[in-house]
């Protein structure tokens, strides 16, 4: 089985310049519960996830993925349930790992999230200053969470505990 193992953290400062490339991405989930299957489209690229639960905090998780045809991608989407996701991901590389910077937008305008992805559970993760708190785990910062529960809803309540 594969296994996903990674941390998501808030974007507290400027990350965009050190960004090496960056990509649109649109997403909607067919399922979602404790599993999740998730289509995506990036540019002229489409992919089908299924997605396990975590049993470690949401650290890491079950995690099969296969690229398909953008037509077929575009096919699924009237079967997704709730919003679609829509994003702009950036990549910038700190000390040997490649964070992706999500900054999200329609619904969930004004929320950035950055995640990355390592070999161990134990592994070092380097803190650039752009980094703030950790959010892994949390679950009302998964996309499949934030198709049916968008910022844009969040009380200033629930907004200002995320950034504590």
């Amino acid at each position: 089985m594969a296994q996903e193992i990674e941390r998501k953290f808030l974007v507290v400062g400027e990350y965009k310049h050190l960004a090496h490339s960056s990509i649109h991405i649109v997403q909607g989930y067919v399922a979602s519960g404790r599993r999740t299957v998730r289509v995506r489209i990036s540019d002229d690229r489409a992919w089908l996830t299924i997605k396990g639960p975590s049993h470690d905090g949401g650290l890491s998780r079950f995690e099969w993925e296969i690229e398909i045809e953008s037509r077929r991608a575009l096919e699924l989407l009237p079967l997704v349930e709730g919003a679609l996701i829509d994003k702009r991901r950036y990549f910038i590389d700190v000390d040997g790992h490649t964070f992706e910077v999500d900054e999200f937008y329609g619904d969930n305008l004004g929320l950035v999230v950055a995640e990355v992805e390592l070999q161990s559970a134990d592994e070092e993760v380097p803190r650039p200053e752009w980094l703030g708190r950790e959010v892994t785990g949390q679950k009302r910062f998964y996309n499949s969470h934030l198709r049916a529960h968008p910022y844009s809803e969040w009380s200033d309540e629930e907004r200002e505990m995320s950034k504590e």
